[in-house]
């Protein structure tokens, strides 16, 4: 199921060469992090494997989601490379998190996991002011690390705290989740998987709990699991009154 587009917003021509400015300089230079790790993996190539003709997304049923389950944290951290110490939760990285909610009026307790939403028209895109942020033409947000200048305005912007800054010297890194100092942060949806036919680490480590909550697919194809479930049940996505069309969308919240 193909979500409803919005309009595309203007950019200023004084904006746009600003931004191909930074991105021709990006192109010829590149940061070594370590060995087959450069912060170029989320730069210029970024877009080879990416399809127009799809959605990523995800749907998330918190009904099924336990609150003592920590599973799709775990997955994420190990596959990308992140750890959270717990002792300074400010600066600690948000790729993912879990989040419990209560309603005032009925009392009822809720799970979820909160992560980059994957907007179809991301705030956090539109303030960068190198074009860092950007979005694929398959709709997965990424932070082109070479380029970002460390100011945190795509953070400020982001209306689901779902962006972190590194502030520290960053070892053990993993080839896939190229991360560096000064720069920020973000879910990837575990691109290097999606682009080679898999799905991102949180799902599969949630599936391996029994828990079945997080489903990952093509929400442009009709045929897709995501999309029959989406036609099925209602859902909802966080703060649709801002009207950005996240590609993460949750059941039973």
């Amino acid at each position: 199921m193909k979500l409803p587009a919005l309009n595309t917003k203007s950019v200023r021509p004084a904006e746009l060469n600003r931004r191909e400015f930074f991105k021709s300089g990006g192109a010829v230079a590149t940061v070594t992090l370590g060995t087959g790790v450069t912060l170029m993996a989320f730069g210029g190539d970024a877009h080879a494997n990416a399809d127009a003709g799809k959605r990523w997304g995800l749907l998330i049923d918190v009904n099924k989601c336990a609150s003592d389950c920590n599973a799709c944290v775990k997955g994420c951290s190990d596959e990308n490379g992140w750890k959270m110490d717990g002792e300074n939760p400010e600066t600690d990285p948000q790729w993912i998190r879990k989040v419990d909610l209560k309603h005032k009026q009925t009392g009822r307790e809720v799970s979820m996991p909160m992560m980059c939403q994957h907007c179809e028209e991301p705030p956090c895109v539109d303030v960068c002011p190198t074009g860092a942020s950007f979005k694929r033409v398959d709709g997965i947000v990424l932070v082109d690390k070479h380029i970002c200048i460390g100011c945190r305005y795509c953070m400020m912007a982001c209306p689901f705290k779902a962006r972190s800054f590194v502030h520290e010297e960053i070892e053990d890194q993993k080839p896939n989740a190229p991360r560096g100092k000064g720069t920020v942060e973000s879910c990837t949806l575990c691109v290097h998987r999606v682009d080679k036919g898999g799905e991102p680490a949180c799902v599969e480590a949630c599936a391996k709990t029994g828990h079945q909550a997080m489903m990952f697919g093509d929400l442009n194809d009709p045929e897709s699991e995501i999309s029959k479930a989406l036609l099925a049940y209602s859902s909802t996505g966080l703060r649709d009154d801002l009207r950005l069309n996240p590609g993460v969308r949750y059941s039973n919240l």
